[in-house]
């Protein structure tokens, strides 16, 4: 891609860090789209960076897709949906959205479950008006996925796996602020993809949709992604985005990772004030940190550092919290949204060393 879409990010009544995961991350970045505004009527007229983590973008909130279309700075080709709603179905407020963006003919691009390209109304409308509607959560053909075929021995770059224990931790965020990190010191280094949000804020394709992607297929996938990155770019360390967590009970995830990928090495993110699992259901009691250790070190991987998300957390104990856990676990322990992810680029490094070793 030789330029970024300029686009519009439905989250219509929803742009807050519980339901708008996919729309905060892409208004920290996206090397894919640039984001020029974002669509919630309750939040009209504020600035959405200054709501995601208090940094002015000069992304504005509008009331209407059409408040948006007239208004932005730069028009929108695009429309994301940039939400997460229970089930994977549109509700009514964003189905408006939605249709309404068809209307001005434009792209809409949808990481939900539910696929609009089999929805008659808006392939009426899509076509009506000259938009159109990709649906990222849509399995490609089994004849293009790819088994697991043990490729992944033959690549050279070292892998780390940004793991957590839970889902919605920042796993993505910290993953994508490490790639940066290190580039910037020289250390050229690449990030795979898992998630839809992921392919949202990647310029390229190293990756692919691991909860879009039939069971039999997903080690195969991830290590083709891995196998091409490592044989095309010829990275000297790849980092991969985890999803889920190894004992969430409503979405276990991880063992791919370790096992079909072979990442050596892992962060993990962890959420000290979190005591119940992310499920839709019944109440589920976390795990000790210290036991997620336990059993990535079984599967023959180091944790190298856990990072923390800080939610539950005074800002003011935040690094007592950290302190205490690092003395407890023996192991690193950072804070990277409020102290940056610089401490740990030495970590990595030593790890890129070892991995170099005969």
């Amino acid at each position: 891609m030789t330029s970024k879409q300029p686009a519009l990010v439905l989250a219509s009544g929803g742009f807050n860090g519980k339901l708008a995961k996919t729309a905060f991350g892409l208004i920290r970045s996206s090397e894919r789209f640039q984001i020029v505004g974002v669509l919630d009527p309750e939040q009209a007229g504020q600035e959405a960076g200054q709501i995601v983590d208090g940094k002015d973008r000069g992304i504005g909130i509008y009331a209407s897709v059409a408040e948006a279309y007239a208004q932005a700075q730069t028009t929108p080709e695009v429309a994301i949906i940039g939400v997460a709603i229970a089930g994977g179905k549109l509700d009514d407020d964003l189905r408006s959205a939605v249709t309404d963006a068809l209307r001005q003919g434009l792209k809409v691009v949808n990481g939900l479950h539910s696929w609009l390209a089999e929805d008659p109304e808006m392939v009426a409308l899509a076509q009506h008006h000259g938009g159109s509607l990709f649906d990222l959560r849509k399995p490609r053909p089994r004849e293009q996925l790819s088994f697991w075929c043990g490729e992944i021995l033959d690549v050279k770059a070292p892998r780390v796996v940004v793991m957590g224990t839970d889902c919605a931790l920042g796993k993505r965020t910290t993953a994508r602020w490490l790639r940066d990190a290190c580039q910037a010191e020289g250390m050229k280094t690449e990030l795979i993809y898992t998630g839809q949000t992921g392919w949202m804020q990647s310029a390229h394709d190293y990756g692919f949709i691991l909860d879009a992607t039939p069971n039999d297929f997903v080690s195969g996938e991830l290590e083709s992604a891995i196998v091409r990155c490592d044989h095309e770019l010829a990275p000297q360390l790849i980092l991969i985005e985890g999803q889920s967590a190894l004992r969430n009970p409503s979405g276990p995830c991880g063992a791919e990772f370790l096992s079909s990928a072979q990442a050596k090495g892992v962060i993990l993110q962890h959420a000290p004030a979190r005591e119940l699992y992310k499920t839709t259901d019944r109440p589920w009691p976390m795990a000790d940190v210290a036991d997620d250790i336990k059993i990535i070190q079984l599967y023959g991987s180091e944790v190298l550092a856990v990072t923390l998300n800080g939610e539950g957390i005074a800002m003011e104990d935040r690094e007592g919290v950290r302190a205490q856990l690092e003395q407890r676990l023996g192991l690193p322990v950072f804070l990277p949204l409020e102290q940056g992810v610089s401490n740990i680029l030495p970590l990595l490094r030593d790890f890129v060393a070892r991995e170099a070793q005969p």
